[in-house]
């Protein structure tokens, strides 16, 4: 029995889930040609369906207590108010200009917009009703007051909220507000209220972990079934890899561009030391694909090479890992664009704003585990009425997609511990 679970852990999930990506795109080209598109519907698809609500189940709770335990894990700010506050303020703009980045790109590449128009044209036909809903949603928001947004943000009553995904807006704005009031509480009374916390996001992680196991399966029935609605048109996959090229563009643009410019232009060090000096950390994430374990590496690198003193960089790293997501962000970005072209579905200004302001604001409470950002992103599609199952098309290639994002995310790290310090 070990050994079979050896030999079961030795196949990487990432793996599981491109071999479930393959497995769906064949299930689907043979059952075309054999007039099998209702058994895949009907029997196939659904299991795919169970993955996605299972992903929209645990986002508000994932959310909720992960954005909470950021917020209040963030209690040294008091201590360092004024390095706290430049901290977090150097990492939110550059968050929004990542955001703003994949944004922009996204627009102006359109990915999506490479798929076969008829196929378009019969994916809006399938979810006619989001279509439709979202077209009479942006013409609402003509008639409405430039300060309207407020009433999407600021919840009435919380518990409705949580019960909605698609107000995932105005549950992040409450753990914002809670955990920024629970800074201003004693650390022994709030001490009770972290430990429930702490208790209920290690749950919730847990669960995570197990939806993300089925994560292969569900992929293989979602693709099964996109291979069904797009009748095996193959444009799909030629979208798909301009969508990768788009993404990998925007990392490399982060990584050898924003981050280099914002030293040259904030600190005296040369932008060839910074480079030479931070290409081990991007290396050492990139095969991780995990922040959280490379800032042993990123603290080491940044106090040894960079000569960042120990107090700022023992405080603004293990914050980064925290709330700073540049690359994660301008992913999610460019993926909920890529899904919303490929489905047909036109965005209004309001709904582009709101993915920015979300994908923003949720980046604080991203978990450093594998799979996480799937929930998030599910819960950014959501929340703009875009359906979730589109999130099958961008899986079985999220591996090395995310490798890039981790390399992006540390060096935005490393760029603001050196501009915070010098």
């Amino acid at each position: 029995m070990t050994e079979k679970r050896k030999k079961r852990n030795a196949f990487p999930l990432y793996l599981q889930i491109l071999a479930g990506m393959i497995v769906g795109i064949i299930i689907g080209l043979i059952a075309l040609p054999l007039h099998g598109g209702d058994f895949v519907q009907d029997w196939i698809r659904p299991w795919g369906q169970v993955f996605i609500r299972l992903l929209q189940l645990i986002a508000i709770p994932l959310v909720f207590f992960s954005l909470i335990k950021g917020v209040i894990g963030l209690n040294d700010i008091s201590k360092f108010s004024k390095l706290g506050g430049k901290t977090i303020a150097i990492y939110l703009v550059t968050t929004a200009f990542a955001v703003c980045l994949g944004l922009g790109l996204g627009l102006v590449v359109k990915p999506g917009k490479l798929v076969n128009r008829e196929q378009v044209a019969s994916m809006q036909e399938q979810y006619h009703s989001q279509v439709a809903e979202k077209a009479l949603q942006a013409e609402a928001t003509k008639s409405q007051g430039p300060l309207h947004f407020l009433n999407d943000i600021i919840p009435q009553n919380i518990v409705q909220a949580a019960g909605d995904n698609s107000k995932m807006l105005q549950v992040i704005f409450f753990a914002i507000f809670f955990g920024i009031a629970a800074l201003t509480i004693s650390p022994e009374k709030i001490r009770p209220v972290m430990a429930v916390v702490d208790g209920l996001n290690d749950v919730i992680l847990k669960m995570v972990d197990y939806i993300i196991r089925f994560a292969p399966y569900g992929v293989t029935a979602l693709m099964a079934g996109l291979v069904i609605d797009f009748g095996g048109d193959i444009s799909m996959f030629g979208a798909l890899g301009v969508y990768a090229l788009t993404v990998v563009a925007a990392m490399l643009f982060m990584m050898l561009l924003f981050y280099p410019l914002l030293i040259r232009l904030f600190t005296r060090l040369k932008v060839k030391e910074f480079l030479k000096a931070i290409y081990p950390v991007q290396l050492f994430a990139f095969t991780t694909s995990s922040s959280a374990a490379t800032l042993p590496v990123t603290m080491e690198t940044v106090e040894k090479e960079l000569k960042v003193s120990k107090e700022t960089a023992s405080f603004v790293l293990p914050v980064g890992t925290t709330i700073n997501m540049d690359g994660t962000s301008c992913y999610q970005t460019i993926a909920v664009l890529f899904i919303a072209q490929v489905i047909g579905i036109d965005l209004s200004l309001m709904q582009i704003i709101t993915i920015l302001g979300m994908t923003i604001l949720s980046s604080i409470g991203t978990p450093a585990i594998p799979g996480g950002s799937y929930v998030i992103l599910t819960m950014v599609l959501t929340s703009v009425g875009i359906p979730a199952e589109g999130l099958a098309l961008i899986l079985g290639i999220d591996r090395p997609l995310d490798m890039m994002r981790t390399a992006v995310n540390v060096t935005g790290d490393a760029t603001v511990a050196v501009i915070v310090d010098k």
